[in-house]
């Protein structure tokens, strides 16, 4: 109850803030959004909603980051963005125990840092922004189990030490434990690098027997393609796939029946929301009155309700 009443109080916070800010701005205050893999959709996504919130605010917005998956390029763009002392920090963390550090330092310096899609939990960030992620992989979780009748083998790739895809591995492993005959077969770490994901999707369609994989499970959001790309190649029709994130191959996937499902996130509410909060923390610091956590959402897509979601040009969805 702690937990409810501390968020509330947060949000009530932030939201005094939000409806009063828009007289105080100037574009001198800089804030930035940084992350990984800046070129894929979803973080496009988010850019976005940052940048439409800055627009709001009138404030000067930077999207900084490695185009790829590369935690040691976002640490130095993050280096960065501390020495030219921002107005706040938005931060979607690929790994934890690289950044923490860093982030301490930028608090420390009175630079407000807020974490949004992956987080650091152990730094002095004032609050994480973003998906439950342990709750997203119980949902893919539930649709495995009922798709393959609980029974069967599944694979899972992922970024490994990425803490929100961890998160969602344990959300997995939380519902199969009551499931024991739903093995996990591997879990394979792609290392930023997608043509991993397709070249042991080839590799794992040709097992049979018992080591015959049944399902394949992308917790990042650009294996998913690879692995249908891989099952169309080789022909197999016999294997589910459930990724992760909304793009327009993953949609057109679903409809075409080479993806079973995904499980989306709100990476524009993310971005827009994300600026809010660095800008009130900015102006009217509340020591103690964060949220600990925003809960921005996710759902299931599936054939049945594919048409209600697109991939917008301004990353709104």
């Amino acid at each position: 109850m702690k937990t409810i009443k501390q968020i509330a109080l947060g949000v009530l916070v932030l939201a005094v803030g939000f409806t009063t800010g828009c007289q105080r701005h100037s574009k001198k205050e800089v804030f930035y959004l940084i992350s990984v893999n800046t070129a894929l959709p979803y973080w496009q996504t988010a850019a976005a909603g940052f940048k439409h919130a800055g627009d709001a605010y009138k404030v000067t917005t930077q999207v900084v980051g490695p185009d790829g998956y590369d935690p040691q390029a976002e640490k130095a763009e993050f280096e960065k963005a501390v020495a030219a002392k921002p107005a706040g920090i938005l931060v979607s963390v690929a790994d934890a125990g690289l950044l923490a550090p860093e982030i301490d330092s930028a608090v420390s310096a009175g630079i407000p840092v807020v974490t949004v899609d992956s987080d650091a939990p152990d730094s002095h960030r004032l609050f994480f922004i973003g998906t439950n992620n342990l709750e997203a992989g119980r949902i893919g979780a539930r649709r495995v189990i009922e798709k393959l009748g609980g029974t069967g083998t599944v694979v899972f790739f992922t970024l490994a030490g990425q803490p929100n895809m961890e998160e969602r591995l344990k959300g997995f492993k939380d519902i199969f434990e009551s499931r024991p005959n739903i093995k996990i077969g591997d879990v394979i770490d792609v290392k930023g690098d997608v043509h991993t994901a397709f070249d042991k999707t080839q590799e794992l369609v040709l097992l049979t027997g018992p080591k015959k994989v049944d399902a394949f499970v992308c917790l990042d959001s650009t294996s998913g393609k690879m692995v249908s790309d891989a099952l169309k190649r080789t022909n197999t029709t016999d294997r589910l796939l459930v990724v992760w994130d909304v793009s327009q191959d993953t949609l057109d996937g679903i409809k075409a029946g080479t993806i079973d499902s995904t499980v989306t996130q709100k990476p524009y509410v993310m971005g827009y929301f994300g600026l809010q909060a660095v800008d009130q923390a900015f102006h009217s610091p509340s020591k103690g009155l964060y949220p600990a956590f925003v809960d921005t959402g996710t759902s299931l897509v599936e054939r049945h309700n594919v048409d209600q979601y697109s991939v917008q040009p301004t990353g709104g969805q």
